[in-house]
C-alpha cells in the first residue's frame, strides 16, 4: 500500500501540533505517494506498523487514490482527518468489539491529552484511569470539549466506527 501526507499531516508537520516520536517524524517524511509501506518499514529506521497505523489513524496519512492494495492492519480511514459528529457507539457495526475499538481508542486519546500540557495534566490521569471501552467512551466529551472536534475526530473514529 503506498501511503501519502494529508493537508492535515503536513500542516502538523510543520507546526508539531501532534507530538510525533522522532522516528515516526522521519517515517512521515518518507511517506511521498511513491513509497510503500513496506519500503518504509524495511528503511531500518526502527519504525514499527503500529506507528505507521497510529499516524493514519490520526489523519495524517492517507491511502494515494486508485491505491486498491488492503489497509493497513488496524487503521482507521483517511476520512479520521475529517470531523466527525459524536454518536452513540453501535455495538457490533464495524465488527470490531469493544474492547478492540478500546485498544485502538486509548493510545489516541492519550496522545490527545498529552499534548495539551500541563492545562490537559487531569484529564490525561483521567484516560490513564481508564479500564475500559465505557469509561473512554465517558471522558470523550471532556477530551472533545479540551482539543476541539476536528483533532477529536480520530478518537471518534476510532471509538463509533
Amino acid at each position: 500500500m503506498i501511503l501519502v501526507k494529508t493537508q492535515t499531516g503536513q500542516q502538523t508537520l510543520k507546526d508539531r501540533s501532534v507530538p510525533l516520536s522522532p522516528r515516526q517524524r522521519s517515517a512521515f517524511i518518507l511517506f511521498d505517494g511513491k513509497r510503500s509501506v513496506d519500503e518504509v518499514l524495511a528503511n531500518g529506521m526502527g519504525i514499527a506498523r503500529e506507528d505507521i497505523d497510529q499516524m493514519v489513524a490520526l489523519g495524517l496519512l492517507e491511502p494515494v487514490e486508485g491505491n486498491a492494495a488492503p489497509a493497513v492492519a488496524g487503521s482507521a480511514p483517511a476520512e479520521a482527518a475529517k470531523p466527525v459528529a459524536p454518536t452513540a457507539p453501535v455495538a457490533g457495526a464495524s465488527g470490531r468489539s469493544k474492547q478492540q475499538r478500546y485498544k485502538d481508542a486509548y493510545p489516541i486519546a492519550t496522545q490527545l491529552t498529552g499534548s495539551l500540557g500541563l492545562m490537559g495534566f487531569r484529564l490525561n490521569l483521567q484516560v490513564e484511569g481508564t479500564t475500559g471501552y465505557d469509561d473512554l467512551v465517558a471522558l470523550a466529551p471532556k477530551i472533545r470539549a479540551a482539543v476541539g472536534p476536528e483533532k477529536a475526530a480520530a478518537l471518534d473514529k476510532a471509538l463509533n466506527d
